[in-house]
């Protein structure tokens, strides 16, 4: 359905709309997928995931930040989670956005951001990923994390095997511990494949590389045929599992979550949490369009989600206008 999954990530991107969630909160649905707004609340659903054997990746929800101020603002908050995580005794780490700390305003002073974070996370051997998001931010954020690597060792990046050179990037980085997706942004045909299908295929491809050759492996994926196809070559290459974890997002296949931490992998769950929830709740429907149901459920019995509703919807006619003009 790739006309509905491109509206949705039209939709994330949408500041207006992305605002007005925040005003009314989670009232689309976005709670089943989002572990809280504050620190308290991701504590006690981290906690939760630990009583069943699985970790965590913490993402302070945010993207995009275009001024100074609230960059340093997401930073502080970040190593407020970090200090939170570790004097809870949690079994978690950290996955940061790098445009959230102040990547599209200037290069150092998001290095001098994430050089904070990571050596407050390396304080207690706490690993800090650098999420992956639009294309144009792709190889600073590789540039970021190379240059804080000099100094810590506790850092990591994600490849997203829908660009062409997926491939290539998992072989360059190969020593750092890597998280393997799809992809969930819009990319131009000229850098990332479009069609499913080939995605899959690199996919695959990009993960069978990095468990044979690859420092950590975490295979991010709620495909059951993904899993099945990973169980079966690690058993095939005698691949530890030691070097690899499952990942998928919290609120998502919880049963096949728990059921791959007792068969013994290890398993880790992508736990975001606070207010700015909109863009990435709405990148989550463009992959699975199917978690529609998880609005229309709502969002016409109350006053503030009939207000977010009529907003999309709006935002939705005026680009089929523009588009038939």
């Amino acid at each position: 359905m790739p006309i509905l999954r491109d509206f949705f990530i039209a939709l994330s991107e949408n500041q207006l709309l992305n605002k007005a969630a925040q005003k009314y909160g989670l009232k689309l649905g976005a709670q089943s997928v989002v572990a809280g707004t504050n620190i308290p609340e991701v504590v006690e659903s981290i906690k939760e995931l630990n009583k069943h054997g699985i970790s965590c990746t913490v993402d302070v929800l945010g993207e995009f930040v275009n001024e100074r101020s609230e960059a340093i603002k997401a930073k502080d908050y970040i190593i407020e989670t970090i200090e939170a995580i570790h004097e809870n005794g949690l079994d978690a780490h950290i996955s940061i956005k790098p445009s959230q700390l102040g990547l599209k305003i200037d290069f150092d002073f998001c290095y001098d951001n994430v050089m904070e974070i990571v050596g407050a996370a390396h304080k207690y051997n706490m690993h800090v990923n650098f999420d992956q998001e639009t294309y144009d931010l792709l190889q600073p954020t590789f540039d970021l994390m190379e240059k804080i690597s000099e100094t810590y060792d506790n850092v990591g990046t994600v490849i997203q095997a829908y660009f062409f050179k997926a491939k290539e990037y998992a072989e360059k980085y190969k020593d750092y511990r890597l998280r393997i997706v799809k992809g969930a942004y819009k990319e131009s045909p000229s850098v990332a494949y479009q069609d499913k299908s080939d995605i899959d295929l690199h996919f695959i491809e990009i993960i069978e590389y990095s468990l044979l050759n690859g420092k950590f492996t975490s295979i991010a994926t709620h495909d059951h045929n993904v899993i099945k196809h990973v169980k079966q070559f690690v058993k095939d290459h005698n691949i530890p599992k030691d070097k690899f974890e499952f990942q998928m997002l919290y609120g998502f296949r919880k049963d096949m979550q728990l059921e791959l931490a007792k068969e013994g992998y290890n398993f880790c769950v992508y736990v975001p949490f606070g207010n700015d929830w909109y863009g990435y709740f709405m990148r989550r429907l463009a992959e699975r369009p199917q978690n529609i149901n998880l609005v229309t459920k709502q969002i016409f019995n109350k006053k503030t989600n009939t207000v977010i509703g009529l907003m999309a919807a709006a935002f939705a006619l005026g680009r089929l206008t523009k588009k038939n003009k």
